[in-house]
């Protein structure tokens, strides 16, 4: 046997060193316009889901980020569908960069940006960042699911919303990382579609913790988290069926409210809600939007999968090839025309929503009076 052969093997390849948060944060800087978005838009969330402000909120956009240009391609088009519906919809285009994955495929933007299977983080790093900025100088709202820790201390200034997915959501390294981020978080149901999971995630995030963290200057650092201002669930379905129904709506909007967080749930058309049928989830929208009209039901939000072209593409890591603009390689979307109408829909509901709520507002304040004017006699 050689002397080489004897010797131990490193358990992991150095591929390189990263900027740290701070480098990068200055190479691609968010600047005072975007930034202003996106602490606005935060605000406007958290009283969504408390609900103060009475518009809906919807995350919507492409399952995952592989094309930076068309992705910025989408944001153009969605805010220029959407400007006229602000008064009642608040949207928030979905730019999730990282893909949690329990076997092996494709695992985001950030790991894999040049869909070669072989990784590349640090370029990764650097266009999701500039990708967000990009859609945020576009005008729009941006929303992430966070994966790795590590990558939140890179991108969390520029996400206006984020999640912590049906992977993740037991985890308390990710519990702990929704604690110290000032972003409205959003819990998502586990696979098997249990609620409770998501519930318990979401008060143990609102709660001071003390965690360990990058800062700036990319060094290893003990802090007390806060606790996040808003986290809340989001229902997504299950192996058991969907979970969009008023039932289950009102289970979780009970659950939430018995560990003191808020009453209103996010509600996913997609995944499992739909059987990860795209043709599925324009009908799942359809039943949400109804839901949407009664000032009772506790829906503060709906997501939806939506891209340039409807449907999804396989990739092959291995052999590259040129792919269709603006179609996923995740999970099948919704084209941004068959969006259009659904959003339209959605924004007309609400608007039905507000004058029930006020008619209802209005009615109560009048028998209030005639109750008071009763016992002064």
């Amino acid at each position: 046997m050689s002397a080489s052969s004897t010797e131990p093997r490193p358990y992991a390849v150095d591929n390189g060193w990263l900027p740290t948060p701070g480098q990068l944060s200055t190479g691609v800087p968010l600047g005072a316009r975007t930034s202003t978005l996106v602490s606005d838009t935060r605000r406007a969330i958290v009283d969504i889901l408390a609900g103060r402000d009475e518009r809906l909120l919807v995350i919507c956009g492409p399952c995952s980020i592989h094309d930076p240009a068309a992705a910025l391609d989408y944001a153009r088009r969605l805010r220029i569908m959407t400007g006229h519906l602000a008064d009642d919809l608040l949207v928030v285009m979905r730019c999730y960069i990282e893909q949690a994955r329990p076997a092996r495929g494709w695992r985001g933007l950030v790991a894999d940006p040049g869909l070669t299977g072989t990784g590349d983080v640090r370029n990764g790093l650097v266009l999701a960042r500039a990708t967000l900025r990009g859609v945020l100088r576009a005008g729009l709202a941006t929303a992430c699911e966070f994966v790795d820790p590590v990558v939140a201390a890179y991108v969390h200034d520029e996400v206006c919303w984020g999640s912590i997915g049906a992977h993740t959501v037991d985890s308390l390294t990710h519990r702990q990382l929704a604690a110290g981020l000032r972003i409205p978080i959003g819990f998502t149901t586990r696979f098997d579609g249990a609620v409770e999971p998501a519930v318990n995630a979401a008060a143990v995030a609102a709660t001071a913790q003390d965690v360990v963290t990058l800062n700036a200057s990319g060094m290893p650092t003990h802090r007390t988290a806060p606790g996040n201002p808003s986290p809340h669930v989001v229902l997504c379905g299950g192996d058991n069926g969907p979970n969009h129904h008023p039932t289950e709506i009102a289970t979780a909007a009970r659950l939430a409210a018995g560990q003191g967080l808020v009453e209103r749930v996010v509600v996913d058309a997609s995944h499992a809600n739909s059987g990860n049928d795209p043709a599925r989830q324009r009908a799942v929208l359809a039943e949400l939007t109804d839901l949407v009209r009664d000032p009772a039901q506790p829906i503060a939000g709906v997501m939806i999968e939506s891209n340039i072209i409807a449907g999804r593409q396989d990739i092959d890591l291995t052999h590259p090839h040129p792919l269709t603009w603006g179609q996923s390689i995740t999970d099948a979307c919704i084209s941004l025309d068959e969006t259009r109408p659904i959003l339209r829909d959605l924004a007309g509901a609400v608007h039905q929503r507000r004058r029930r709520l006020h008619a209802q507002t209005a009615s109560r304040r009048r028998r209030q009076c005639r109750v008071a004017s009763d016992a002064m006699g």
